[in-house]
């Protein structure tokens, strides 16, 4: 099934700088994990600094820096911990379904897991 998508992408000197997408996918990217208010994700300086310098994903560095072990991250999803053990590896590539539980049970947005 496909599924128009309405952005507009714009370049600058034939190059694209940037993309302006509808606001409702905006804001669906990027809701708390309530659905309330629509908010700027950020990432802490230790999240962030694990993935670039260390390669491993933004998944894996949220659970470390708040000190959660895979079996308690997965157990807040409720799947096992070798499930979630292949959701953190920097190869992963999870549907934003996936994403979502992922952000709701580390209690930050998918926006703050999908860079």
């Amino acid at each position: 099934m496909n599924i128009p998508i309405n952005h507009q992408v714009i370049t600058h000197q034939g190059v694209p700088v940037a993309v302006v997408v509808p606001y409702e996918e905006y804001a669906a990217a990027f809701a708390d994990v309530a659905g309330q208010e629509v908010k700027e994700p950020t990432v802490p300086h230790e999240v962030a600094s694990r993935v670039l310098k260390e390669q491993i994903s933004p998944i894996r560095a949220w659970r470390e820096y708040l000190g959660l072990t895979q079996a308690e991250a997965a157990a807040r999803m409720e799947v096992s911990q070798s499930a979630f053990a292949q959701m953190e590896t920097p190869e992963s590539k999870p549907r934003m379904n996936t994403l979502k539980k992922v952000a709701a049970a580390l209690e930050v947005t998918p926006g703050q897991l999908k860079w």
